[in-house]
Formats: C-alpha cells, structure tokens, sequence
C-alpha cells in the first residue's frame, strides 16, 4: 500500500514536459541573478568575485536539483508543490540576504540553505518509503547533511575563513555527483539512478537560460531608468539589449534547440546530461557577469576603466563562449573554431581596452558577438540541419 501511495507521486513518462510550477519556481531566479549581480556592482574586487561565485554554485546547485526532483516526480501532486513551494520560499530567503552573506548574514543564508536542502529530503524520503526511487534521495540527504557541516561552520566563522569553508561545503555538494553519491550501506548510485527524460531536461534548461536573459533585461531597463536617458547612457543601453540579443541567438543556434534529441540519441545520456548541466553553469556565471559590466557602462558610459571593469565586460562574454563551447561539443562531438576565436580576441584586446572608455569595451564585445552570430549564420546558409551527434 505504501509503494502505491509512492508511486502515484513520480512522474509518469507520458509528461516529459516542464510544467507551470517548474517555470513558476524558476521566476525566484530572476530575482537570486540580480541580487548576486548588484552585490558584485557595489563590491567589484577580486575576492567579492570569488565569494559571488561561491554563492552562485550554492543557488545553481538548488536549481539543478530542484530539476533533477520534478524530473522524478510528478509537479501535479499536492505534496510534490509542496515541496517546491518550499524550496523557492528558501531560495527567495537566501537570495535576499545574498548580497551580505559573506558580512553580517551569513547565518541566514546558510541556515536557510541548509534547512531547504536538507528539509526537502527529509520529505521526499517520507513519501517515497519503501519505493525504490527512496534510496537515490537517501543518498541525497546524506550528503547535503556532510556538506551542511562546513556550511554552518562558516556561518559562525568570520572573513577567509567563511569563505574557506563554504567553498569547502560547495566543493563537497560538487564531488558528490562524480562519486555517484556513494553512501554508507548504501553504496554507489547506479547511472539508471540519474538517467533523465530528454525532453524535460531540454526544456529545463532553455528555460533557465531565458530567465538567465531576463535577468540582463531587468539590469539594462532600471539602470537606464535612472540614468537621465542622456545620448551617452542611452548607446550603452542600446549595446547592451544588443548584447542580450546575440546571447540568445548565439545560445539557440542548432545545438540549443537540439539537447534533448542529443540526450535520447546519446549512449550514455548520463554523460550529455552532465555536460550540459557544466556548461549552463559556465554560460550563466557570464551571463551574471555581463550584467554587472552593463549596470556599470550605463551608469558611467564614459568614466575610468580599471582592471576589474574589463574582466567583467569582455571576461563575461568570452565566460559565455567557453560555456556554450562546451555545450555544443555535448551535443555535436566538437566545438565550431569561432567560439575559440571570439575567445581568443576578447582576451587579447582586453589590455587595450583599459585605455578607452567603457563604452567603447562594451561596443567591442558586443561586435565580438555579432561576429560568431553572423559567422554561425554564414555557415548555416544552404546546408540541411546539422544532427546531434554526441559524445560516445
């Protein structure tokens, strides 16, 4: 009886598709993006940097597996929404106190962490007593309950050692997954444990990817609100919603369309699925940083430029490139060479750009883009649709 009660919660494979609770809970990114990139507006240095990005791994790694549960279970069941509701109520909570998280609330933030990863498969384990699919959430639960560890620890620390030890903690989250959450009695997770449905993966992902760009939007419309729509504020808007522009078309060209037949095509889709999850990670953290270099060039489109300003308008895009390199060569097996170039050029121009307003660094990366835009549409032109081919 309590397997059949268990059983009505997974998701059946019939409904591959994400459903309005999954977009729902992804619209708390929109607002977790801006928080982590307007921290980083008011604190550009290195080791703000690295912090933001210790706190992005902490709010992608609730993203992915939050994904990975509706993935397995059913989103129309009342305790699975729940689950969820409960999930984006904590992610609100820790994107709010993120921008202070390394200073005065750092308790709040890992406590509701830790409270949200841990809590969620206490319940799941619950409701799936004695289903099978109860042990991949056991293993679950035993390592966010490792990795809550330093977690807490690092809350009541304070400065370099925080940092260390969250960075421990999201080291720990992250090894898991290669260790195939070996666990206690329990042992290795087998790959049928992760296996996915394409489908529902694709669409995860270019949602998130759409919500990652509605960020830019936001931080381009309200810093240019405020900016007194002078000729010079008003250019670096225009670069900006550009910029945005060519992401998405840079993102969609074949293989952003072509994920989930890639994934059901693969031999092992564990691997595809592995891939593409790394490379999100990689074309968002650009993503963060490009809208960090966009709220500053609106703001001063004509100020200094410094060091750290440049790695966030070129370092940003040329992030993005190296991210959606790696999510082609899951698709296709291999990476086109104009993502490689517009790489290359991004960095070597960049001493050069310390010299020349920030507007003018912005106009440069955004013609970097529009150039693997136009090369990727050059190619297109006249040859049938590439099929996936990915990585044995």
């Amino acid at each position: 009886m309590t397997t059949s009660r268990a059983a009505r919660l997974l998701r059946r494979p019939e409904e591959p598709r994400a459903g309005f609770l999954e977009l729902f809970f992804d619209l708390v990114f929109v607002f977790a993006l801006a928080t982590l990139s307007h921290g980083l507006v008011e604190h550009l240095t290195w080791s703000d940097a690295f912090q933001t990005l210790v706190l992005l791994l902490a709010l992608w790694g609730i993203w992915s597996r939050t994904a990975g549960l509706t993935d397995r279970l059913d989103p129309q069941q009342p305790p699975v929404q729940v689950l969820v509701m409960a999930t984006m109520f904590g992610t609100l909570v820790m994107a709010a106190a993120a921008p202070e998280a390394f200073r005065e609330r750092g308790l709040l933030f890992a406590g509701v962490y830790v409270a949200t990863e841990i809590g969620r498969y206490i319940v799941v384990v619950l409701i799936l007593s004695g289903h099978q699919a109860q042990r991949l959430f056991l293993r679950l639960l035993f390592w966010s309950g490792v990795s809550a560890v330093p977690w807490i620890a690092g809350a009541v620390a304070q400065d370099t050692a925080r940092t260390v030890l969250w960075t421990l903690a999201v080291a720990v989250e992250y090894v898991a997954n290669p260790l195939s959450y070996r666990t206690p009695r329990l042992g290795r997770a087998s790959p049928a444990d992760f296996e996915v449905s394409s489908e529902h993966a694709a669409e995860r992902f270019q949602q998130l990817f759409i919500i990652a760009l509605g960020e830019l939007i936001l931080v381009t419309g309200l810093t240019f609100g405020g900016s007194g729509f002078g000729a010079d504020s008003s250019t670096a808007t225009a670069i900006a919603f550009a910029t945005t522009a060519l992401l998405w078309r840079i993102y969609i060209h074949r293989a952003g369309q072509l994920l989930a037949k890639a994934i059901a095509a693969a031999s092992n889709p564990v691997r595809v699925g592995t891939l593409a999850v790394h490379a999100h990670l990689v074309m968002v953290a650009g993503i963060l940083a490009i809208a960090v270099g966009d709220e500053l060039v609106i703001e001063h489109p004509l100020g200094h430029t410094d060091p750290a300003l440049i790695t966030v308008i070129l370092g940003g895009p040329a992030l993005f490139l190296a991210g959606r390199a790696l999510f082609e060569y899951g698709v296709f097996n291999r990476v086109s060479r104009n993502r490689l170039i517009g790489v290359g050029v991004l960095t070597a121009i960049s001493p050069a750009m310390i010299f020349l307003p920030p507007l003018v660094a912005a106009a440069a990366a955004a013609l970097v883009l529009a150039g693997i835009a136009a090369s990727d549409a050059a190619r297109a032109r006249g040859r049938p649709p590439e099929p996936p081919s990915p990585p044995r």
